[in-house]
């Protein structure tokens, strides 16, 4: 009896034990407790009409249709990422490029008994909501300085391409430079260079204008059609584009869902704009800047301030709303970390979409604080170009947000870059270098004569 108990025994170990050891090697699954990590494919729906205006050249027809691919809808990436058990941070992908967003809420909706989302981009003043569940979110991203602005919204899990996972063999290699211009069926068109890098049928790029650029911009080639976009919390950019027997491109570009316009384009590796620095200049008569401005906490700021007397300074002309604008303060921002020495002073005039003088003011604190400036951000007025060139009499107009002005010691304007080509770029390189070139000119090393007009 004794034995047969003992056989037993033994024979319960050898079929229990292996799953005392299986079960030692298992973590209990840890689910996420808010939204699933991991790739997003957002849409933003412009439920834009789809047929182009037809314009001069016969060459885009009224009824050209680009809804093959996109029906209206401007696609963009963006990962969850869990910086602890509880809590996450989102990155947008446009590209080359991630844009890092940790101003995020997360709640329950009482009105719909489901789990909401509300992503903020409190630089730009723009947020998405939405709600969640399972693995989508829906909602609207919603433009503050824009009457009754919001734009459906919504999001899938998991899906790791941007317009189309289609794979047409495309009709050409668009990789490269091209002459283009915008506005074809406007009263003012305007030029533009198309910059291009293909492979396969990804497709990555952007446009520059005189007035700057449409930063990282990521897409497809799908026979004879592309698509691009770019998303980053302030601007919603789609680009459609066909290409023509002959080799050349046409296409409809998309800001939100409030600008569209007509575009073409020919391949010309030497096609240049204008010099950004003979686009704004001083009328005649006038050497210097004069102006006094409320500065984030509500105090007067002018540039005869003794503070600033005998210094260089720069003088950025932006919007808190301006992508460009963010650009080319981060840029600024990184250089005078890195160069501390150059006894340059930096001020920011704002113009801003808002005129209500409290809240202007908490929308300059707030971008001050998310951006981590030391130099001072002043209230030049609201952000049409004819006001703000009557904000700055002495200047022949406000072309673009940004403007950068340089000023030497002696408080001469020496210099005026109008826009900023930025990363996205091949024209940022030799942005800084120019840039180098003229702080040494404001700062006394160099004896280099000032090219103003």
């Amino acid at each position: 009896m004794t034995m047969r108990i003992l056989r037993l025994l033994l024979a319960t170990f050898w079929i229990v034990s292996p799953l005392f050891l299986l079960s030692g090697c298992i973590e209990p699954y840890q689910p996420y407790t808010r939204v699933a990590p991991g790739i997003w494919r957002g849409v933003l729906e412009l439920n834009v009409q789809r047929q182009a205006p037809a314009v001069q050249d016969g060459k885009l027809q009224e009824h050209l249709a680009f809804e093959e691919v996109t029906n209206g809808e401007l696609p963009f990436l963006f990962e969850v990422i869990y910086d602890n058990d509880t809590s996450f941070h989102i990155e947008i992908i446009n590209g080359k490029e991630r844009i890092p967003v940790y101003d995020i809420s997360f709640g329950r909706s009482k009105a719909r008994a489901k789990d909401s989302i509300r992503i903020d981009f409190p630089v730009y003043d723009t947020h998405i909501e939405a709600l969640v569940e399972a693995d989508v979110m829906e909602g609207e991203w919603v433009v503050h300085y824009r009457p009754d602005y919001r734009v459906h919204f919504v999001a899938r899990h998991g899906q790791d391409w941007r317009f189309t996972t289609l794979k047409k063999p495309p009709a050409m290699d668009l990789s490269g430079r091209w002459a283009c211009t915008f506005g074809l069926s406007e009263n003012e068109p305007y030029p533009a260079i198309a910059e291009f890098e293909q492979d396969g049928n990804h497709l990555l790029g952007t446009f520059l204008t005189e007035t700057g650029d449409y930063r990282f911009l990521e897409g497809t080639v799908q026979a004879d059609k592309f698509y691009l976009s770019a998303f980053d919390g302030a601007h919603a950019f789609l680009f459609e584009g066909k290409i023509m027997p002959d080799s050349t491109l046409i296409g409809l570009f998309y800001s939100g869902t409030h600008y569209k316009t007509t575009w073409e384009a020919r391949r010309d590796p030497d096609f240049r704009l204008a010099s950004p620095d003979s686009l704004t200049w001083l009328k005649p008569g006038f050497e210097k800047l004069a102006f006094r401005f409320l500065d984030a906490e509500g105090r007067q700021v002018s540039l005869d301030d003794p503070r600033f007397a005998g210094k260089a300074k720069l003088i950025q002309i932006m919007g808190t709303w301006c992508p460009n604008c963010h650009d080319e303060t981060v840029f600024l921002q990184d250089y005078f970390r890195n160069h501390p020495d150059t006894g340059v002073v930096v001020l920011s005039i704002a113009f801003e979409r808002y005129r209500d003088t409290a809240r202007v003011l908490q929308q300059l604190r707030r971008y001050r604080k998310k951006m981590g400036l030391n130099w001072p951000v002043l209230w030049g007025g609201y952000y049409d170009k004819e006001e703000a060139a009557q904000a700055l009499p002495m200047l022949n107009r406000v072309l673009s947000y940004p403007t950068l002005i340089f000023v030497d010691k002696n408080d001469r304007v020496r210099y005026i870059h109008t826009g900023f080509s930025g990363p996205a770029t091949s024209a940022f390189p030799e942005f800084i270098t120019t840039f180098e070139e003229k702080l040494r000119t404001i700062t006394g090393r160099t004896d280099q004569p000032s090219p103003s007009r």
